[in-house]
């Protein structure tokens, strides 16, 4: 009898499970990264699904963008979260699989019949940009108009609805959520273009100088596999109306 105890003893232990923690960065992306949603934005979500099907908590860290991109190339953090892909970044980024997409948009003021229609439509233009915000290549190297750069979106827009930029440009989706938020008067002040510049895609990015950084990656690529095949990436982009 002490012996059958004993044996119903031994398999009624709970083993604590051990996760490791993933510091993430990444700056304020409604709805994508979102510090004021109890989920965090549909990015944090996925990402942390993912991650968990490998084990890993994901800690995150809401600041700049340039400060966030320049902390995971120093290793300062483990992963960049929303990375659009650009030659230049691969230089000392890891990517992940794309997760999502966004269209880049520009945003011009309401009833500026601007249209964009490729790159000789900006030529002698103010394009605010975000500072280290990945636009694609072709974008970033044009020298036929400016790109000022701003801490934000927020701050661009306020640019020009003030005329002292001529344009500016986000996700669509990114960009009304922020306003609708921050300054919804903002929202009936400013208009988008039909046309996009872009369609890039949204990757989990690791820093070279990181030691972990091939197997973050690898565990994101794992994990998101994981999410998508059981349903759950599926019910996050529902969630969101995605």
């Amino acid at each position: 009898m002490r012996r059958f105890f004993l044996f119903l003893l031994m398999f009624s232990i709970t083993f604590p499970t051990f996760s490791e923690t993933i510091i993430a960065a990444g700056d304020p992306w409604p709805p994508f990264l979102d510090p004021e949603s109890p989920s965090e934005g549909i990015v944090l979500e996925i990402t942390r699904a993912a991650y968990k099907t490998q084990g890993y908590e994901v800690e995150m860290n809401f600041v700049p963008w340039a400060r966030a991109i320049n902390g995971v190339k120093e290793a300062d953090y483990d992963v960049l979260l929303g990375t659009w892909y650009t030659k230049e970044r691969e230089d000392f980024l890891l990517y992940s699989d794309a997760y999502l997409e966004n269209e880049i948009k520009f945003i011009k003021r309401k009833e500026d019949p601007f249209e964009f229609t490729g790159m000789d439509s900006l030529t002698g233009k103010n394009v605010g940009i975000v500072r280290g915000y990945g636009y694609g290549d072709n974008f970033l190297h044009a020298t036929n108009f400016r790109r000022p750069e701003g801490k934000n979106l927020l701050i661009s827009i306020k640019k020009l609805v003030n005329d002292r930029i001529d344009l500016t440009l986000e996700d669509e989706i990114v960009a009304r959520a922020m306003l609708q938020k921050k300054a919804p008067h903002l929202l009936q002040k400013i208009e988008f273009t039909k046309n996009s510049l872009s369609t890039n895609s949204l990757h989990v990015t690791s820093g070279l100088k990181n030691s972990k950084h091939k197997e973050y990656i690898e565990s994101f690529n794992k994990g998101f596999k994981e999410i998508k095949n059981s349903g759950t990436f599926e019910k996050i982009l529902k969630k969101y109306g995605f």
